[in-house]
């Protein structure tokens, strides 16, 4: 344990004991005043509940219904070909429940049986091939957890703080344990031609027809053809009843009700790859080719939407921390816009390429707080500043903002997105 967690930690004991003691007013009831939800008999106890067949698909109690995706209406122009977010701000550890995660559709979410779909195996193949959502279960299966981060994630942030809530400036986010098989084992049942040089381009089944290139070296590598999440079968919105998972690569490869995968001798150039989800410099100049969704972090409590309730005293700063290049071996967190740095006490590690969640226990004295937080890959790739990003790349992108975000924390515990570059 380093010298800061035990500082931490001392801290932290010396704020529970004074809560304890009743010290710290409003943050605990003084133990020789009667607390009545104790002392008195309370109405959930007084009469039975509800039985075990009341839900047969479980649902969150009625106190959690403000915990679902939002979206924000002006950003496009129809809700069809559109995305929401997730409640980031309102969750904990580091698996997205199905329900919660956000959602991008091109032309809407269909209906897709597993009945009637289908998935076809053509080009550079030995063998033409159809499979069945029976003939997938049947063949080898892995489980991982990974993130799945949209391109456009933090967009709206290029040119100065915009949306107000950790949720809508990095909410197009999820992670969860798919269950697929390799897209390796496919191609190799095919008899594909697996040559370097080669690539596949993937194809969705909805009326975008949302398709994207993916050089062989990915797609024989941790590539997934995905028909469960979470232990369950895919949600509909997430491309029920298989999809593609492409880990640590931006959301838009990750093609939902993939219907075809072609092995070609070159890129496909789809509307998708060269139109939209490509990087545009302040000359103009496009920068292709930006699959990697690079480190990049966000606190999410407390933020605009998880303001401190508490008064002062224990504070948990919390927060996910992210990379497409592999795990996160640090993250470091800043009350004061970045000029002095605390390292942040790291949750339980997964898989690479998943998100990890980090903790700053600390003692609030009510001054204002310009919280941030930095993440360092096993790469050794350090996020970057809002000034270190546009001095690349200037301010006519959207995609692949993996900036600091700051939040302004006032005296009253009211957070509010800010600019600090």
């Amino acid at each position: 344990m380093d010298d800061f967690a035990k500082t931490s930690r001392r801290a932290f004991l010396r704020g529970s004991a004074a809560v304890a003691a009743g010290a710290v007013a409003g943050q605990a009831v003084a133990q020789d005043v009667p607390d009545p939800k104790i002392t008195e008999l309370q109405d959930w106890a007084s009469y039975l509940g509800v039985g075990v067949d009341e839900t047969p698909y479980g649902l969150p109690i009625r106190f959690e219904a403000d915990v679902v995706r939002r979206n924000v209406e002006w950003l496009t122009a129809s809700p069809i070909s559109s995305i929401n977010f997730t409640p980031i701000h309102a969750l904990d550890g580091t698996i997205t429940p199905q329900g919660c995660a956000f959602e991008r559709h091109h032309s809407g979410a269909i209906e897709l049986s597993k009945d009637d779909y289908r998935l076809m195996i053509n080009g550079l193949v030995d063998r033409e091939l159809v499979f069945t959502y029976a003939d997938l279960e049947r063949l080898p299966r892995e489980n991982h957890v990974y993130f799945c981060e949209c391109a456009a994630n933090t967009g709206m942030e290029w040119a100065g703080a915009q949306l107000n809530g950790a949720q809508f400036t990095h909410g197009m986010i999820h992670n969860m344990e798919y269950t697929g098989v390799p897209l390796r084992t496919l191609l190799a049942e095919a008899g594909a031609d697996m040559s370097a040089d080669k690539w596949v381009y993937v194809e969705g089944a909805d009326a975008s027809s949302n398709g994207r290139s993916i050089p062989m070296e990915k797609a024989l590598d941790d590539v997934l053809v995905a028909f469960k999440a979470n232990g369950e079968a895919l949600r509909m919105e997430h491309g029920y009843p298989v999809r593609l998972v492409v880990p640590g690569w931006e959301g838009n490869m990750w093609v939902k009700w993939i219907r075809r995968i072609e092995v070609t001798d070159a890129a496909v150039e789809s509307r998708e790859e060269t139109s939209k989800y490509t990087d545009v410099y302040e000359n103009g100049v496009a920068r292709k080719w930006t699959w990697v969704m690079d480190a990049k972090s966000v606190i999410t409590s407390p933020s605009p939407q998880m303001p401190i309730t508490h008064g002062t005293g224990p504070l948990v700063v919390s927060g996910l921390a992210w990379s497409g290049h592999g795990k996160i071996t640090r993250v470091d967190v800043s009350i004061d816009g970045g000029a002095n740095w605390q390292t942040a006490r790291l949750g339980k590690q997964g898989d690479a390429k998943a998100l990890t969640r980090f903790y700053l226990d600390m003692d609030w004295d009510g001054s204002p707080m310009l919280l941030q937080s930095r993440a360092i890959d096993e790469t050794g790739y350090v996020q970057p500043t809002k000034d270190q990003l546009r001095e690349s790349r200037g301010e006519n992108s959207v995609y692949h903002n993996n900036c600091i975000q700051t939040w302004f924390v006032n005296e009253e515990g009211i957070a509010e997105n800010v600019e600090v570059s």
